[in-house]
């Protein structure tokens, strides 16, 4: 089984409770971006990577301070699937950004992105995070769709042959 490591950052705690929900079902532990450094990263050949969509498209804070980190980061050779938490209604112009602009940031430091995901079931008009017409990762609205969170959790682990 390869090495598996689960970051997230969270405001409100949503993400973090899917992260550990994610972490439980994998027999892991969830860690906190807040206050990591990128060679945190070297450890775990498969990296699951989760983070809410803030405001008008935002990256959430925590892993705002990290991009200095990511930019640096060497993710040649790893696997890794993202989360992202936004909400469809509030925010559909910028549903999900976060996620597409973290998937942007991996791509470039060399990671190889897995864990993508359709975008059925989702009302929203505009997503940095859709490439190719699916989510880079797993799309989760704990605001609108709270009951639909489990089920697609489960699926989309089910997905990435871990």
């Amino acid at each position: 089984m390869a090495n598996i490591g689960i970051f997230f950052g969270s405001d409100t705690g949503n993400t973090e409770k899917v992260a550990e929900k994610i972490a439980a079902k994998l027999a892991l532990e969830p860690q906190d971006i807040a206050g990591t450094s990128s060679d945190i990263f070297d450890d775990y050949d498969v990296l699951i990577l989760g983070t809410p969509t803030a405001n008008y498209g935002e990256m959430q804070p925590d892993w705002d301070y990290f991009v200095p980190e990511m930019e640096e980061a060497d993710l040649t050779g790893k696997k890794v699937a993202l989360f992202g938490l936004g909400d469809q209604i509030d925010y559909p112009d910028s549903f999900l950004d976060a996620m597409g602009e973290l998937a942007e940031m991996v791509e470039e430091a060399g990671g190889e992105l897995i864990g993508e995901w359709p975008t059925d079931g989702y009302q929203f008009n505009d997503s940095r995070a859709v490439k190719d017409g699916k989510f880079v990762g797993l799309a989760l609205d704990e605001d609108r769709q709270p009951e639909l969170t489990d089920d697609r959790v489960a699926t989309w682990l089910s997905t990435l042959g871990l």
